[in-house]
């Protein structure tokens, strides 16, 4: 049987509606909660607009109000210390403030670096590996967009980018730093979230891990072979790992 699918779906709105939403948010002239409903209202049209093109699978979790790294960080809560994250759900405006810096409140800290992701124009928001950093879920959003579509009727697949391609897009702010073993303290929460999607129903989750499209070393291939030895996929659930860019 052939499915019809798509790895992702442009986030920005026929026209621009969240680029001009997130800006006025910005400046001040929208609230937090104005800013939320423009996205949940994009979100709706864009899985709508998919469902009726006919496609068998959906992606989830593919909208970001910046990008979707940093989505991933704020999901794993790794947050570099000069944003003093209390450790629970990391909000809009400290998520705003990796990727721009802020100035305001007594706070004064500069954005996180900006990379090309692999063979593309896109940039996106390169992770801090800082020492002692733990990582735990600190969002719940991948659960609550794909209960959003399943409210609409629509069922869909959750889109993560995937353990390796993380650890090796990140940039690690100490000498001795291990890429294996590093992956590894990823892995409990890539459990957490597929067993809370699994419970919530979910039936496909989509890995995204174009790092595999690389030519890896000795160390890129066995930190690969531990975190997906490690990691713990629910019964009821099917995982598709996406590799693409020069694959």
């Amino acid at each position: 049987m052939v499915l019809a699918t798509n790895l992702g779906f442009p986030r920005i709105g026929d026209m621009r509606q969240l680029k001009k939403a997130v800006e006025s948010y910005w400046k001040g002239k929208i609230s937090k909660d104005e800013l939320t409903a423009t996205a949940k209202d994009l979100r709706a049209k864009n899985w709508k607009l998919q469902h009726e093109a006919g496609l068998d699978h959906i992606p989830s979790n593919d909208f970001a109000y910046y990008d979707q790294v940093l989505n991933m960080t704020a999901a794993l809560g790794l947050v570099p210390s000069r944003y003093q994250h209390n450790g629970g759900e990391v909000d809009l405006d400290t998520y705003f403030a990796m990727a721009r810096g802020a100035q305001k409140d007594g706070l004064d800290v500069t954005a996180m670096e900006m990379s090309k992701w692999f063979d593309t124009n896109y940039h996106y928001i390169v992770p801090e590996f800082e020492k002692g950093m733990e990582p735990k879920l600190c969002s719940e959003k991948i659960f609550r967009h794909y209960e959003e579509a399943k409210a609409l009727g629509i069922e869909t697949r959750p889109v993560l980018i995937g353990p390796a391609t993380y650890t090796f897009i990140g940039k690690p702010h100490y000498e001795d730093f291990d890429h294996k073993a590093f992956a590894l303290k990823l892995i409990p929460v890539y459990n957490e979230i597929l067993a809370g999607l699994a419970e919530r129903g979910c039936k496909w989750v989509q890995i995204d891990e174009p790092i595999f499209s690389l030519d890896l070393c000795e160390i890129g291939q066995g930190t690969i072979k531990a975190a997906y030895d490690a990691l713990e996929k629910p019964e009821s659930l099917s995982i598709l790992v996406a590799n693409y860019f020069e694959s």
